[in-house]
């Protein structure tokens, strides 16, 4: 049958990492899941496979159901992490080409939905809640299929996207990635010269910065609160860490930086913004999760 040639079998894979990125916030373990549902496909007899009508779907199906059980112990894991947790933060392959045409973060669409901004906000939902709401809202799966990915009715995961739905409409839209880019290049700029008054100014009164270190290198274990703090917090690690390098990047899709350290990437920077200043700076240091951002050589 055409539907099961390993061509097309192979060419779900892009869609796949897509959908379990943004259910587990987790590049690493997106492959993992994606993978695994593949050996599940390759596990089953021939007869088996041929019977199935929608590879596909099939596919789709048991990612969602490995990312549900990946994200149902997930909190006990999050529970034993050193400090905050924060999705892994993706780079734009057009500014960092490894030359690995199947590198997964080349497969990966850079939209809306994987802004750093959007993947905290679905942190907060339920695993019920996010798998209903990414299916059915971003990838626009009908109710009945992902009924078969939760095991539940499609009225029972209407009712769960509707209130995953309601989390995210708490979230303001993103601000378009021009306005973003000239706060994140005003804000390298102070950072670099140490201005703490500039980046006060720069910074929303109410700003909160979250570093996720993973214990595995130092950075503060609880969000900072108000932008003085912050300023002061980012003035000091200039002075600590002399020679850091600072560049301006596309972060999940929207302009970040890029803290690099004798040619190492050891900080990935997103920020939200809102009437011109920063609202909120999520730092991500653990190199487990900077592995995308190393370049050959």
């Amino acid at each position: 049958m055409a539907g099961t040639s390993t061509d097309e079998i192979a060419g779900e894979r892009r869609q796949l990492i897509n959908v379990a990125y943004r259910l587990l916030g987790s590049l690493a373990e997106a492959e993992d899941a994606v993978q695994e549902a593949y050996a599940r496909w390759y596990a089953l007899p021939r007869r088996r496979q041929e019977e199935i009508v929608s590879p596909g779907a099939w596919l789709t199906t048991v990612t969602g159901r490995i990312c549900l059980d990946v994200l149902g112990s997930a909190r006990a894991r999050r529970e034993r992490y050193v400090g905050m947790w924060l999705p892994e933060p993706l780079p734009d392959r057009t500014e960092w080409d490894h030359g690995h045409g199947t590198d997964p973060a080349d497969q990966m669409v850079l939209d809306e939905s994987v802004t750093m901004a959007f993947l905290v906000v679905l942190e907060s939902m339920t695993p019920a809640e996010r798998v209903a709401f990414v299916l059915h809202d971003v990838f626009r799966y009908p109710f009945a299929e992902v009924a078969g990915v939760l095991g539940r009715s499609p009225a029972a995961c209407k009712q769960l996207a509707a209130s995953a739905r309601r989390r995210v409409g708490v979230a303001r839209a993103p601000v378009p990635a021009a306005g973003q880019a000239d706060a994140v290049r005003h804000v390298k700029k102070a950072w670099e010269t140490k201005d703490i008054a500039a980046l006060v100014d720069l910074l929303d009164p109410a700003a909160v910065m979250t570093a996720d270190g993973g214990g595995m290198v130092g950075t503060v274990l609880l969000p900072i609160e108000g932008g003085a703090r912050i300023a002061q917090y980012m003035v000091a690690i200039a002075d600590k860490a002399p020679g850091l390098e600072l560049l301006e990047r596309s972060v999940n899709g929207l302009p970040g930086l890029v803290a690099l350290r004798a040619g190492v990437v050891v900080t990935v920077a997103s920020f939200d913004v809102a009437d011109g200043r920063v609202t909120r700076i999520w730092a991500v240091r653990n190199p487990e999760k900077l592995r995308p951002w190393a370049r050959d050589g």
